[in-house]
């Protein structure tokens, strides 16, 4: 019988002390046995607007001392399903943003050897661009579920072709991603013209702007989504400012009328049962929250991501 991994409880140890991981889980410095590594990937150097992001991983982990095991909404227990550990943060170049994009690519292209799901805590949303080369590399083009206010479909930015910005343009050209099973959900704010969402939609990505969720449940169009996909290997890539500011101010590029954690949380639940290979959650950055509320929000979301992972049960 396995004995899995399970976080250090609020009776065993204070909340506020014991190890800095992922809901203070096991650290591991190596993958042998493990279903699911959690890490981090503190970087910033892909942003164009406000900083901060490399604090996020340190943020929401600290955060995430609060959470408990049980999903009482849910019934789903993933510690008791899954072995995962918290193996750290990847060694990113913060002065080089190119040379950073490949120690990510080359550390994922190592984690997926041993079959293991990585999760991630970002980091700007460049970070996803290498793991999805990876995760390529592994399954093939895989569906995408991009929870963002951001469609990232810019061609350059600064000249750079690499940013958070440019994420799924280049995705899309480097043939990561299946376009028609590409969902970008809670799209918003001002843009340069008309065209910004809508030549992602010629390429077959399916957009979900946040206006037309306003006051919605997105059970339903998280359960059409999963239908959608059907067994395909998915990607999931969860923005912290696909949420209102009023929700998640601690962010890089914040824009208002966004979704609710309430709405994330629906979105979310609803996805159990499609086959996740890889998710993050990026754009955490705690300087602009001193209440730590984004970096508990982010820790959640985590959370609720690791409880519809293949292999979880409910009871």
């Amino acid at each position: 019988m396995t004995d899995f991994n399970q976080p250090v409880g609020g009776n065993d140890l204070a909340r506020f002390s014991g190890p800095g991981t992922f809901m203070r889980l096991p650290s591991a410095s190596a993958l042998n046995g493990l279903d699911v590594a959690i890490l981090g990937i503190p970087m910033d150097i892909g942003t164009s607007w406000r900083s901060g992001t490399r604090f996020g991983p340190k943020q929401i982990r600290a955060e995430s001392a609060i959470l408990r095991p049980y999903n009482m909404a849910t019934g789903a227990a993933p510690f008791d399903c899954l072995q995962v550990a918290d193996i750290g943060d990847l060694a990113i170049n913060t002065f080089s943003l190119p040379e950073s994009i490949r120690i990510i690519s080359d550390s994922y292209d190592a984690i997926l050897k041993q079959n293991v799901i990585p999760v991630a805590m970002g980091g700007d949303h460049t970070i996803t661009l290498p793991i999805l080369r990876s995760i390529a590399r592994k399954y093939g083009p895989v569906a995408l579920v991009h929870v963002d206010a951001h469609a990232d479909v810019n061609d350059h930015m600064f000249g750079v072709r690499e940013t958070h910005g440019t994420v799924f343009r280049r995705a899309w050209e480097e043939g990561l991603i299946q376009p028609d099973k590409t969902y970008q959900i809670g799209l918003r704010g001002t843009g340069y013209g008309p065209d910004d969402f809508a030549e992602a939609q010629g390429w077959g990505f399916q957009q979900f702007p946040a206006h037309e969720l306003w006051g919605q449940s997105l059970s339903d169009l998280g359960a059409e989504i999963r239908r959608d996909i059907g067994a395909r290997p998915t990607y999931v890539t969860y923005d912290i400012d696909s949420l209102d500011p009023a929700f998640a101010p601690g962010t890089g590029t914040p824009e208002i009328g966004g979704l609710t954690t309430p709405q994330a949380l629906q979105l979310i639940r609803a996805l159990a049962g499609v086959n996740i290979v890889g998710c993050d959650l990026v754009e955490v950055s705690p300087p602009y929250d001193p209440s730590g509320n984004t970096g508990l929000t982010g820790a959640n979301l985590l959370y609720e991501l690791l409880c519809v992972l293949p292999g979880v049960t409910r009871r």
